[in-house]
């Protein structure tokens, strides 16, 4: 029985340490809810050949994996430079809107940027961070060729090195024409889930959407959160978003680096109250990229992020780039379950509650006072195991949907175990025999527990959940006594 399952989920990124099917395998068996497919990264043909060694071990392996889409957005880079240089506070950096090759004379150096664009957008006394911060720069004017910083904090400046602007109000979008031509490229792959970066607004997440609407099957968008006014326009980006995923390393550069571990405990709570899904990101095991073994840090930065409430945790260079990638999951694995056993399980959201999230509700307050063994859901859409995981239960939630593609999607869910395929043509006895003999085959259950189960009638309708069931062992081995076709009834799993 899997009744204390893992309830936080992982997600491993894909790359040149993790690309090869021996190794995606043992990720899966390592625990690894959704792979990540960085197209920050690598050409269309790499991530398909990854896409398809994932499908198949996935298939192989009998369990529900996730795709996640992480598209690159308008990552702001230093175009190229001559050879390396050194900046020295009180130096000039003259950053300019047309194309040249950096270099630096004397006490003054120049540079150009991919998206020149947005220089426009600068005035007088913003900031600059260049090479994840290290470097800093203080804009001192806008000329119409070019713009004039000064050096606060130096460094070495080299090509292809990332720049920031901290709270300055750019007039570029978040999805970027590469980022609809490679989502239009996921979504025919079949994606999952997608993740959209550098999210400043709603409108950027609307202009995802409308892609996804165009050419896809309503897979859920994660809105980076990255950037001071992503943080400030935080309620309308969730508003219009299927959930957030925390990105702390550009974060981190946006705003003071002492702030991010307090933002990102008001992100999971504003998130959780809404119920969308959260993931944190950045840096979760870095110390595992070239070690075999954590600090003690980077394990007690998982463990918050568990009890803080976090849906998924991701893994990014430590799978991707990482000597240890199989290694670093099944750390991150140990650590959760260990979190897990303080966890503050049964949270209650105190606001007015709808029909819907009632009946999620009770079915969560009902299983802990009988002491059921799991809650097991049946769901057309999805809608109705996200909202039994909104209450984070202890009790395992088993979710039995009637589309394959639904099945992938509650792999990043809290709590949430993806279980079968269903029919949507029988009636609710037959369903509910169906799942029990299904169940016991898999050994999932013994006869011998008691299950709380959540439904809707009629059968197959979405958002039509209005039903709670209790079912004692006695009734289970009842159910089980009938020679029932389950192969007929179950479409895939």
């Amino acid at each position: 029985m899997i009744f204390t399952m893992r309830k936080t989920k992982i997600i491993g990124t894909a790359g040149p340490s993790s690309d090869d099917p021996e190794t995606i395998e043992k990720l899966i068996k390592g625990g690894v809810n959704v792979f990540r497919l960085n197209f920050s990264h690598g050409d269309h043909d790499y991530h398909g050949r990854i896409f398809k060694i994932i499908r198949n071990k996935s298939k192989l392996l009998n369990v529900a994996v996730g795709i996640l889409q992480d598209l690159s957005g308008p990552k702001i880079r230093i175009q190229d430079v001559k050879k390396p240089f050194i900046l020295h506070p009180g130096d000039t950096v003259e950053i300019w809107k047309i194309k040249t090759l950096g270099e630096k004379i004397d006490k003054v150096a120049r540079i150009s940027i991919d998206h020149p664009q947005i220089l426009d957008d600068l005035k007088p006394n913003d900031i600059v961070c260049v090479a994840d911060g290290t470097i800093r720069l203080i804009v001192c004017s806008n000329l119409p060729e070019k713009v004039v910083t000064q050096v606060l904090q130096g460094g070495t400046i080299s090509s292809r090195k990332g720049v920031n602007f901290p709270g300055a109000n750019l007039s570029i979008s978040a999805f970027t024409e590469k980022d609809k031509i490679d989502l239009i490229y996921g979504l025919k792959l079949g994606v999952d889930f997608v993740a959209l970066s550098f999210v400043n607004t709603e409108e950027d997440v609307i202009a995802c959407k409308k892609v996804i609407n165009d050419h896809g099957s309503g897979q859920p968008v994660f809105a980076k959160i990255e950037t001071v006014n992503g943080l400030k326009n935080i309620e309308k980006i969730l508003d219009v978003s299927d959930g957030i995923m925390i990105a702390r390393g550009d974060l981190g550069v946006e705003i003071p680096i002492e702030k991010v571990p307090v933002e990102q405990k008001k992100l999971i709570e504003k998130a959780r109250i809404r119920n969308k899904p959260v993931i944190v990101a950045t840096q979760m095991l870095n110390s595992m990229i070239h070690s075999s073994s954590p600090t003690r840090a980077d394990v007690s930065d998982i463990a918050n992020a568990v009890i803080d409430g976090a849906d998924a945790l991701m893994l990014s260079d430590e799978t991707a780039i990482g000597n240890y990638p199989v290694e670093s999951v099944q750390v991150m694995s140990k650590t959760i379950e260990e979190a897990e056993k303080v966890y503050p399980y049964f949270r209650e959201i105190l606001e007015e509650e709808s029909p819907d999230y009632a009946i999620a509700k009770s079915s969560c307050v009902l299983a802990r006072e009988i002491k059921a063994n799991a809650i097991v859901v049946f769901t057309k859409s999805g809608s109705t195991a996200l909202r039994v995981s909104r209450f984070r239960p202890k009790n395992l939630i088993i979710g039995n949907v009637h589309d394959e593609e639904i099945r992938r999607r509650l792999t990043v869910i809290w709590g949430v175990y993806p279980y079968a395929v269903f029919s949507s043509v029988y009636d609710l006895e037959s369903l509910v025999r169906t799942f029990l003999m299904k169940a016991s085959k898999d050994r999932l259950i013994l006869g011998t527990e008691t299950l709380v189960l959540t439904m809707g009638y009629p059968i197959g309708s979405s958002g039509s959940t209005n039903l709670i069931r209790v079912l004692k062992p006695d009734q289970i081995k009842d159910f089980l006594k009938f020679d029932t076709n389950v192969d007929t009834l179950v479409e895939g799993i």
